[in-house]
């Protein structure tokens, strides 16, 4: 054997050595984890312009519904959303045969939006405006397409539309325009909702857009009484006081959500020598979102 052979053998002795010490000695620390994905509703403030309009929710938190013209596959799909973010939030769901709040139906007709397949379409149908809230009484879920994800998130993506949240610009997000089998509902809309059905289901009264004069003995006034709840208000009382004594009440009916009554008063007497201030209030013996509201103090002013 040569030298060059020996030298040979000894090179190639060494280089098995060093591959061996490469790959079984630990030279540096290399750790591994979970890369964790951005679900919030939006990439940058997930609290922005989250809904179609802020506070929006139905009166209660127990919201009914009513699938039909549906499908096994698309019907199961529905009710399984309904289940979901009832496990997830404060909300229930329950079926009902006819007054739902929420009406699902189903199309088998395949819909193009350019190159993309619409799987649904979902929305508030019927929303009043309060000084609290923008109060959800209806809403409607169209299903297109069955939903080809183990979770399904084509229903849950509508309801969500139902319940008030516009769409996200987080691809993660089970809102995101375009639905992929891998998106999440997000801690935060899940929080939003929890947030937005801890405030009770009460009627709220209030006196606004009060005025008053005085000509001589008599009065003249034009209030008005509105339910800014989230529920219908039974009948109450509207009292006035004359530098706290009472000269006149009225009874007014139960109103609606978002609506309210205007009270025109003429020539009412008061018998005070000099009256220097008004109070308006409304008595109501049920609870209330707030009762500071209920009472308006006016000074008057004399022709």
């Amino acid at each position: 054997m040569g030298w060059k052979t020996i030298l040979s053998f000894i090179f190639f002795l060494v280089v098995i050595i060093l591959l061996g010490f490469y790959w079984i000695a630990p030279l540096s620390d290399i750790n591994f984890g979970f890369k964790d994905r951005n679900y919030n509703f939006s990439l940058n403030d997930s609290d922005k312009g989250m809904q179609f309009h802020s506070n929006m929710r139905f009166p209660t938190s127990s919201i009914s519904y009513r699938i039909y013209d549906c499908p096994l596959g698309k019907k199961g799909d529905m009710e399984m959303a309904f289940e979901i973010i009832s496990n997830k939030t404060t909300l229930s769901f329950y079926p009902v045969v006819n007054s739902e709040e929420i009406d699902v139906t189903c199309d088998s007709k395949n819909k193009r939006d350019g190159e993309f397949f619409i799987a649904g379409e979902g929305g508030p149908t019927n929303v009043t405006k309060t000084s609290n809230f923008n109060v959800i009484k209806g809403g409607q879920i169209l299903l297109i397409r069955e939903s080809q994800c183990a979770t399904p998130n084509v229903g849950i993506h509508e309801l969500l539309h139902v319940l008030g949240f516009d769409h996200s610009t987080n691809p993660n997000n089970i809102m995101y325009n375009f639905s992929t089998c891998d998106q999440e509902i997000s801690q935060d809309v899940l929080d939003t909702i929890d947030k937005l059905y801890s405030t009770p289901t009460y009627a709220d009264l209030s006196i606004e857009n009060a005025s008053a004069v005085m000509h001589g003995k008599y009065l003249d006034a034009n209030i008005t009484v509105m339910n800014n709840g989230l529920k219908d208000s039974q009948s109450s009382t509207l009292k006035i006081y004359a530098d706290e004594k009472l000269i006149k009440e009225f009874d007014i009916k139960g109103l609606d959500i978002g609506y309210g009554r205007k009270i025109i008063l003429q020539n009412v007497l008061v018998f005070q020598l000099d009256v220097n201030e008004l109070k308006f209030v409304v008595s109501y013996d049920e609870p209330e979102l707030a009762k500071e509201n209920n009472e308006v103090i006016l000074n008057i002013n004399k022709n």
